[in-house]
């Protein structure tokens, strides 16, 4: 076994033993008993300037061979979201870019065939985030003015997305929440927004524990008054709506809402904390999944769709479980900063050279957190080289003073 040397949170190390690699299943065909996207990370160009306000340069053949890892396990992959850095180092111009490259992407995997994917459409294999992010919140009028603007900056992303072949995700808009003065300003643009597009979006509704700038959304911070509000626009619009996507971590509250949902519309869980029980459901309703974490457990939450869609609820319910902590720690608070972890590991898989992020988010978790993100990541088989990410943590840990 290898074994290396990882620093405790009281100043001291530890021995710790890798186990051996799990062998997760390819699927043979199409995920059908649940509808999930990982919500994917992007990889920046190791020379570029990676650092705060810098604009992003992407590494395009890693930020896009990782899309494909994620279509290869029968995962759909929703880009240009927050776990794509939206709003924390990824600009409008590269976010552009990113929408666009990843729809060609998608339709030569349509094209392929492959087993895994047979029969998908684009908007079936990837959705994108449309937002408002071009716009200046410091010059952002008030009033009527504001919200116009935010109309236009919601119309011109969701005009890049629709024309790259992607289903849109109508982002939550830092911007909207600084005007809006309460539910009804909510309401009218997306009202507008939905009456306006050709083909039904998902809804997204992201908690404060993951962009405080978005308190108070759908014109209230009391939850069920804002839920009420956000019901009654889906309950209005629901012929343009695929689905909605909630990030609040707070399971008891995304039941209820299921249940509250029009029949058709699909309740795509962000909850990156209790994921394994609203994905298995109670019998009634189950979650279909929207996840940041699912872009780092993908081999694991491949093999238990896999499960649901063999009649083995039971063993898909134990590979949730099995990678459950893992996502606890990478989105432990502050939740904003689990993008490093989630690129993390896709370094310590070899999926990028360098563990580098646009922004400088590289540097947003700490060393001990690293490691253990490392440890959680091969108790829950998700090493898929143990050799290399020994190694490449080694270097890490060296690198950055521990065990010299």
């Amino acid at each position: 076994m290898t074994s290396l040397i990882l620093p405790t949170h009281d100043g001291g190390t530890r021995e710790y033993r890798l186990n051996s690699a799990t062998s997760w299943p390819m699927p043979a065909a199409p995920l059908t008993s649940r509808r999930a996207y990982a919500a994917a990370h992007v990889i920046p160009e190791v020379t570029a300037d990676n650092t705060p306000g810098a604009p992003a340069r992407l590494d395009w053949d890693a930020t896009l061979a990782y899309r494909h890892e994620l279509w290869s396990y029968g995962l759909g992959v929703a880009d240009a979201m927050d776990t794509a850095q939206r709003g924390m180092g990824l600009d409008w111009q590269a976010t552009q870019q990113l929408i666009k490259r990843t729809g060609v992407e998608a339709a030569s995997v349509v094209s392929s065939g492959s087993a895994a994917t047979a029969g998908k459409s684009v908007r079936d294999l990837v959705s994108c985030g449309a937002g408002t992010d071009q716009l200046d919140l410091g010059s952002l009028p008030s009033g009527a003015a504001g919200i116009r603007a935010v109309l236009d900056a919601y119309r011109e992303q969701v005009a890049v997305v629709s024309e790259a072949g992607p289903k849109v995700i109508l982002m939550a808009s830092r911007a909207l929440a600084k005007v809006a003065s309460g539910p009804d300003d909510y309401l009218q643009v997306y009202s507008t927004l939905l009456q306006e597009t050709e083909q039904p979006v998902i809804l997204h509704w992201l908690g404060t524990m993951f962009d405080p700038a978005l308190a108070g959304y759908w014109g209230s911070e009391d939850v069920p008054a804002a839920t009420e509000t956000f019901l009654s626009l889906i309950r209005e619009h629901a012929d343009k709506v695929d689905g909605v996507k909630v990030s609040l971590l707070d399971a008891s509250h995304e039941g209820a809402l299921h249940a509250a949902l029009p029949a058709g519309v699909r309740l795509y869980t962000g909850d990156d904390f209790n994921y394994p029980e609203l994905i298995d459901g109670d019998g009634t309703h189950h979650s279909d999944a929207l996840l940041g974490i699912f872009a780092a457990i993908y081999p694991a939450a491949s093999a238990a769709l896999q499960n649901y869609d063999a009649g083995d609820p039971t063993r898909a319910r134990a590979i949730l479980d099995s990678t459950r902590e893992l996502g606890k720690h990478i989105f432990s608070a502050p939740t904003f900063y689990y993008k490093t972890g989630i690129a993390f590991i896709s370094w310590l898989n070899g999926k990028q050279p360098g563990f580098q992020m646009v922004g400088g988010l590289h540097s947003g978790r700490s060393v001990v957190h690293l490691a253990k993100t490392f440890e959680l990541a091969d108790q829950a088989g998700l090493l898929k080289d143990p050799a290399l990410a020994a190694f490449r943590m080694s270097d890490f840990l060296r690198i950055n003073g521990v065990g010299v």
